[in-house]
């Protein structure tokens, strides 16, 4: 079972540093036969695999901002009979904003919730921002950003999942 695990963790290691990488090929760095990790990839996508994607070089493709959005709800929202409710409308507005690439509730900070946000200039950030506050001012308290600067110098380790599989 030890061998199984460690198998499975070099794969998808090995798929986050490029997950184009064929299965033969990763057969041979790995030193296990095609179909084997055939086998392996197929049970991993239903397991552990949410799917495959592409990291951009965002910049490039015209966004300037990456923002990180913390949400403090208020606590009148937090009751046993309007969480349902909250939640659901909350549920149906985060998925129909393409720009917001991840979402959850969080600890710390005297908030309860973040997200991270992609715009492709300051005034569209604003703009969303803006409809942010309107949309959810009956159910927030405060709002509190961090924005990136995409296109600026001080970006040292761009966001990536290659990163991961070189942790233990």
């Amino acid at each position: 079972m030890k061998r199984s695990k460690d198998i499975n963790h070099k794969i998808i290691s090995e798929l986050l540093k490029d997950a184009k990488v064929s299965d033969r090929e990763l057969g041979k760095k790995l030193g296990v036969s095609q179909p084997t990790i055939s086998r392996r990839r197929t049970n991993l996508e239903k397991e552990l695999i949410d799917g495959y994607t592409i990291v951009p070089k965002w910049d490039k493709l015209g966004y300037e901002i990456l923002a990180v959005n913390f949400v403090k709800i208020k606590s009148a929202v937090a009751t046993k009979e309007k969480y349902q409710a909250s939640r659901e409308r909350g549920l149906k507005w985060l998925m129909s904003q393409p720009n917001i690439i991840m979402t959850a509730a969080s600890r710390g900070m005297g908030m309860d919730a973040f997200n991270i946000s992609i715009h492709k200039s300051y005034s569209n950030y604003d703009e969303w921002f803006s409809d942010f506050r309107l949309t959810w001012g009956d159910m927030v308290d405060d709002i509190q950003s961090v924005l990136v600067n995409l296109r600026g110098k001080e970006v040292i380790k761009p966001l990536h999942f290659k990163y991961l599989s070189e942790a233990e």
